[in-house]
């Protein structure tokens, strides 16, 4: 099987809790979306990871839970290459079941958005910083 310039190998996935805890814990972006939270940190791996968080006190149905996900996957593979170096973790909130799949790509496209936007902004920020020794 030939891979694609539009897959998502093991490479772009956070798969450890560490490497969630790392972003929990020095966050530099917060996106918000309908019915779902993104937790941004930069990385010096030179592409963009993705980490997901479904639990079942936002969302009983494991249908559902299964869904967000792979949506979530799939808006993240198809915009991979547009996204700067950073650790991705996105969160569902109570309600995001209730979306549909279009508004699901709308709201996911539209926080990909933002969060190229702000990342652009304060990439400058956080590289002074981190070169200050903070």
């Amino acid at each position: 099987m030939r891979a694609s310039a539009q897959d998502f190998p093991r490479r772009l996935r956070l798969l450890n809790a560490g490497d969630y805890s790392h972003v929990f814990e020095h966050a530099d972006i917060k996106v918000h979306g309908k019915g779902m939270m993104a937790l941004v940190r930069f990385n010096a791996l030179g592409y963009p990871r993705l980490g997901l968080i479904v639990s079942k006190k936002n969302v009983r149905h494991a249908v559902a839970r299964n869904r967000f996900k792979r949506l979530a996957r799939d808006s993240f593979r198809l915009r991979q290459h547009h996204l700067p170096a950073v650790d991705i973790v996105v969160l569902a909130r109570r309600g995001v079941h209730e979306l549909d799949n279009d508004t699901l790509h709308r709201q996911l496209h539209g926080m990909w958005k933002r969060l190229l936007r702000e990342a652009q902004a304060d990439k400058h920020t956080v590289s002074s910083r981190q070169t200050s020794g903070s």
